[in-house]
């Protein structure tokens, strides 16, 4: 692939994440630079924070009705909850992959990166209805039991992160797939990628609280 110019002058090869400047002069983000905004960090920390109230909230109500939990919990579908897990931790990595193409100055790649991202949270979300729609139908809905009144608030709140995300991934693609670079474009990036992992990281919590704990 040819060489291309970044911003400040110094060549970027396109077929390495490395890029010459960063060999040279370490730019920011190899010392110590924290990604993004400190004010997305002060949203991940306080959206995690009421999630970890959730999760409390959820394994105290388990540990006094075990029995009902015990016996409501394989009425989910194990599929559903694995194939999902897959598809965001897939789009996780697109997302770091594509914050990494755009600081090496490939914004084509990085712009690609962010599409299939997208794709994997449209595909998590299309998964997600069906599985409500399937239980729906066998009967079970928030109003069956408190596991499932759990089940589906925990689980839809998270789907509504999922929906977030996707916006702000779509305006990360905006501003990475731009012709002329902008002064924030990488800041942009890190902050739609630092939303993203967040939500990834909260379903890698609800994954085995719903699907597999006993």
């Amino acid at each position: 692939m040819a060489d291309a110019t970044a911003g400040d002058g110094h060549r970027v090869t396109g077929a390495s994440c490395s890029t010459e400047p960063e060999q040279r002069a370490p730019h920011r983000w190899l010392r110590g630079h924290v990604p993004g905004e400190p004010g997305i960090w002060a949203l991940v920390l306080a959206d995690m924070t009421v999630f970890a109230t959730f999760f409390a909230v959820f394994l105290i109500a388990r540990i006094h009705q075990p029995r009902l939990f015990a016996e409501s919990r394989p009425q989910l579908t194990v599929a559903f909850g694995f194939v999902n897990t897959i598809v965001l931790l897939t789009s996780s990595l697109f997302v770091a992959c594509a914050v990494r193409r755009l600081r090496a100055g490939d914004r084509p790649q990085a712009t690609r990166l962010v599409v299939g991202a997208m794709v994997c949270g449209l595909i998590f979300l299309a998964i997600k209805v069906l599985e409500y729609s399937t239980e729906i139908s066998h009967g079970i809905n928030p109003a069956t039991n408190d596991f499932f009144l759990y089940y589906f608030i925990f689980t839809g709140i998270h789907a509504a992160h999922v929906i977030l995300g996707l916006a702000g991934l779509a305006v990360v693609r905006h501003f990475v797939s731009r012709r002329g670079p902008g002064p924030h474009d990488q800041r942009i990036a890190e902050v739609g990628a630092s939303f993203w992992h967040m939500v990834d990281l909260l379903w890698i919590v609800l994954f085995p609280l719903f699907y597999l704990m006993a």
